[in-house]
């Protein structure tokens, strides 16, 4: 079942779904994902297996939702003053927060589970925001299919199949090379 994308919940309806976020949260802090079930989500939350099931199908669909729910940026990338500064702070922060275990399930849940486009569309938000930021300011702006292409697909690919993410060396490397005209 896909995620209901774009319903936004008011009232009894969002609290409940934000008990039952809460509830995962809580129990991936206090036992192995492995061993998460629908209906301990369901206890901890106070509502029936049903409404689990209602809403979101199946437990790798309410896992991604959560992640999901995570990967939301809190705010606007870090300014440095320049391109080449800002898109570094971004991946930076990028690829330390998504290379930790809590990251890597997160990439997982949501690799398996959502709405195809929608990881795409957070982080290309996030990278035209940098670009927009220096618009006027430069020359000539990498496209964002160029800035995902060699920076974001990298840094993915090397956090869920390699032994070891890029290294930050690596990672600047990329920028520069997507920055080349």
């Amino acid at each position: 079942m896909a995620i209901k994308e774009g319903l936004r919940p008011g009232g009894r309806s969002a609290r409940v779904q934000e008990s039952i976020h809460s509830a995962v949260r809580e129990l991936l802090e206090e036992q192995e994902r492995s061993t998460l079930t629908v209906p301990q989500i369901a206890v901890r939350a106070g509502v029936t297996p049903s409404t689990i099931y209602r809403r979101w199908g199946d437990l790798s669909a309410l896992l991604a939702d959560v992640a999901l729910e995570r990967m939301r940026p809190d705010g606007e990338p870090a300014t440095t003053g320049s391109l080449r500064g800002d898109l570094r702070a971004w991946a930076e922060q990028y690829l330390d927060e998504m290379s930790s275990e809590p990251g890597r399930n997160m990439m997982r849940d949501v690799q398996c589970s959502a709405t195809p486009g929608y990881c795409v569309s957070i982080l290309s938000g996030q990278l035209q925001i940098i670009l927009d930021r220096h618009r006027h300011s430069e020359a000539a702006l990498p496209s964002l299919d160029r800035l995902l292409n060699m920076t974001v697909a990298p840094t993915v690919f090397r956090i869920l199949f390699a032994a070891e993410p890029l290294d930050v060396q690596e990672l600047h490397e990329l920028i520069d090379i997507a920055l080349r005209s």
